[in-house]
Formats: structure tokens, C-alpha cells, sequence
């Protein structure tokens, strides 16, 4: 208890520091294990492709992600202990803020005892959040994680996604893109209420700057209808309004979709997107997702006149609903042949089976379609997870 108490005084006394607010990170890094009396630690940030751990300072190297302590820690989300070259131990710890991967915190000591670790874990937790917070305007996390030049279509569209992971106790939403530097007109989207996971993907025609606009104001609009508490059908009309109005040339499909978190009843409309795929007990259960869709929105007038149509199914404990874009099953392998819809979701399978975190699944599975292209994808891959944990009865 003593040490505990201890701790929490030295972080206190940190925290109230006003001087500390101003700090750049690799500063507050130092100070901040100072503060919690730890010897040496150094974060490192995932690069955008999630195939790197980029260090704050340029005194150690960066990191493989599939080839290294570090990288484990990174992909499981759990601490490792090494030896250290500097002599000691270090500590591998993940930052994780809320469910979203940052990197991992290195934290270097003589020994490592109960209360080192969990001073670790206090740092590490405390500089989640500091990076999340200042991330949005710091260009030098942006130019750190990143290994080359971005295209002005991708730019755009990366500044209106949100995290790559989202979730709580009852429902966890994961989702990647690809190409990272050069995409065009793909997008995905997802956010919780207190009662509900909002998750859409969306697909505009074309890959040049028009095509990430017109994806840009569809996730706009769609936002703007979903704050103001409006049902899904009022969620799709808000997008073929603003389409029509602003971008009449254009149009997009998509998926959206809203879980209940307590009942786990799932509701959706399908705009000319391909249909969904649910797995359920580590297979893919066939057609349980397949309805008749509607037009791509930015087209109401092929409507003739009716209602945007809304889905709906009743999900087990332990579901997983899987999104994707036809950049994914129509990339090429190295053979010339497709990738196809049976091997996406096989790799989906034997990742789940395995038992790796739905995040780590996605990661594993973009870089096994770009590892298999010979000239680079055709065309944007997107591809968004989610599972429903109902909270016990």
C-alpha cells in the first residue's frame, strides 16, 4: 500500500506540474519516468502500415513488427521481458488507448519487480493518452509514422477517419486501408453510443481527388444525420441528399450498420455495396447477410419512388460481422488470379481460430493481399471487423 501510495503522489505531483503541458512528448517521456522513479524508457509509435515500431528518439533503431520482442508485445497486446543490451531488463508494454494500438513502451531497470511494473504500466497509460490528445496536431507524429510521401486523394480522406479500433466491454470495431499513401474513394467509419455501434464502409466511384470527395461528404453527411439522432433510412437519405445536391455527378456504395449492444439486434442497409459476411463459431455462416440492395447512394432517383430498405438480424454471443470493399477480393496474387472471396475469408477463419486479436487479424490479413500483388493493388482494399461480447445475464 505504502508503495502504491508512493507512486500516486510522484504522478500527482507530475500531472500537477503546469509546466508539463507544454512539454514535446519525448520530454514529458523523461520527466514523466523520472517522476515514477523508473530508470530509462523510450515509446515507440506504429508506422501507418502497422509493419514497424518508429522510436521517439533516433539513439535505438526501429523495430519489425512480425520479427521482434517488441513487435509481439505490439501484436498481442501483452508485456514481454528481455535482457537488455544496455545491461538490466526491459520491459515491453503495449500503448493502448481505450482499444485503438498506438505502439509500445520500452522501460529499461536493474530489475524488475511488482512495483517497476506497475509504475510501467501507469507511464504507459498515461502516454496513450497524451499521444492521442496531441497526435491530431502534431505534424511530427504524422511525418514519424510515415515512410513515404502521401497522395493528396489519401490525405484528405485519412483526415476524416476515425481511429482504427474503437470499442468497450460489449462490442470491439476494427478496420484497416489500403493502399495507405495512394487511396482514393474508399472509407470506413464506426463509433459507439451508450447503447449502439454505428459501422459503415463506403466505396466511390473513380480513384482521383472527385472520388475521395464524394466519400468525404458521405461520411459527413452520414455523421451529421447519426448526431442529431437520426434512424438509419434518415442516415442514407442524408447522404443522397448531400450528393445530389453537392456532387451531382457522383455517386458511392456502401454498407451501414447499427448494433444494439444490449439485445444484439443487428440493422442495416445495403447501397449497391457487396453484402456482408457474418462468422459465427469460427466459420462464415452462408448467406445469413444477403439481401436484395438498393442503389449507391447519390442516386435516389433509381429509387423510383420508394424507401431506402432496412435489414435487420438477431446476433449470437461472440459474432463477428465482416465488411469489405471489391478492392479486396478483386486483388490479384502473383499468379495472376484473384484473391477471391474464399481465400479472404479462409485466412479470416484460421486467424480467428487461433485466437488473435480481431485488430491483429485485420493487420495479418492487408498484409497478405499486398504481399501477394506483383504491381501493387487495382484498387482500394478496405476491409472493417466487429464482434458483439452482450454483457452478462
Amino acid at each position: 500500500m505504502a508503495a502504491a501510495e508512493t507512486e500516486e503522489g510522484l504522478l500527482a505531483e507530475f500531472l500537477a506540474d503546469t509546466h508539463n503541458a507544454a512539454l514535446d512528448l519525448t520530454t514529458a517521456v523523461a520527466r514523466c519516468s523520472k517522476a515514477l522513479g523508473i530508470q530509462h524508457s523510450v515509446v515507440y509509435l506504429s508506422d501507418i502500415q502497422q509493419r514497424r515500431l518508429v522510436p521517439l528518439t533516433d539513439v535505438v533503431s526501429t523495430l519489425p513488427i512480425d520479427d521482434s520482442i517488441a513487435g509481439w508485445t505490439y501484436r498481442t497486446q501483452s508485456l514481454r521481458v528481455e535482457e537488455s543490451e544496455f545491461g538490466g531488463l526491459t520491459a515491453w508494454l503495449p500503448l493502448v488507448d481505450g482499444a485503438e494500438r498506438l505502439g509500445v513502451l520500452a522501460v529499461q531497470s536493474p530489475v524488475l519487480d511488482p512495483s517497476i511494473l506497475r509504475r510501467g504500466r501507469t507511464l504507459s497509460a498515461l502516454l496513450a493518452m497524451m499521444i492521442t490528445s496531441k497526435r491530431a496536431y502534431k505534424d511530427s507524429f504524422v511525418r514519424l509514422t510515415r515512410t513515404e510521401p502521401m497522395h493528396l486523394p489519401a490525405e484528405m480522406l485519412r483526415a476524416f477517419l476515425p481511429p482504427r479500433t474503437i470499442g468497450n466491454l460489449h462490442a470491439l470495431s476494427t478496420a484497416v486501408l489500403e493502399p495507405a499513401y495512394q487511396i482514393g474513394g474508399d472509407a470506413f467509419d464506426h463509433s459507439l453510443t451508450e447503447t449502439t455501434l454505428h459501422a459503415s464502409i463506403l466505396d466511390a466511384m473513380g480513384h482521383d481527388l472527385a472520388s475521395g470527395l464524394t466519400t468525404a461528404v458521405s461520411l459527413a453527411a452520414c455523421r451529421n444525420a447519426r448526431r442529431t439522432g437520426a434512424d438509419l433510412p434518415e442516415l442514407v437519405e442524408c447522404v443522397d441528399s448531400a450528393l445530389s445536391q453537392w456532387l451531382p455527378d457522383q455517386f458511392c456504395t456502401g454498407v451501414l450498420m447499427q448494433l444494439d449492444m444490449s439485445t444484439g439486434l443487428l440493422r442495416w442497409s445495403n447501397c449497391g455495396h457487396p453484402p456482408p459476411l457474418l462468422i459465427r463459431d469460427q466459420r462464415v455462416v452462408p448467406g445469413a447477410l444477403d439481401r436484395e440492395s438498393d442503389p449507391p447512394m447519390g442516386l435516389p432517383s433509381l429509387l423510383a419512388g420508394r424507401p431506402r430498405q432496412v435489414h435487420e438480424l438477431d446476433l449470437k454471443a461472440g459474432d463477428r460481422v465482416l465488411l469489405y470493399t471489391d478492392g479486396v477480393t478483386e486483388a490479384r496474387t502473383e499468379d495472376g488470379g484473384l484473391y477471391g472471396l474464399t481465400r479472404f475469408t479462409n485466412e479470416i477463419i484460421r486467424a480467428t481460430a487461433g485466437g488473435e486479436l480481431a485488430p491483429e487479424v485485420l493487420r495479418r490479413l492487408i498484409h497478405s493481399i499486398l504481399d501477394s500483388q506483383c504491381e501493387g493493388l487495382r484498387d482500394d482494399a478496405t476491409i472493417l471487423l466487429f464482434e458483439w461480447r452482450p454483457p452478462p445475464r
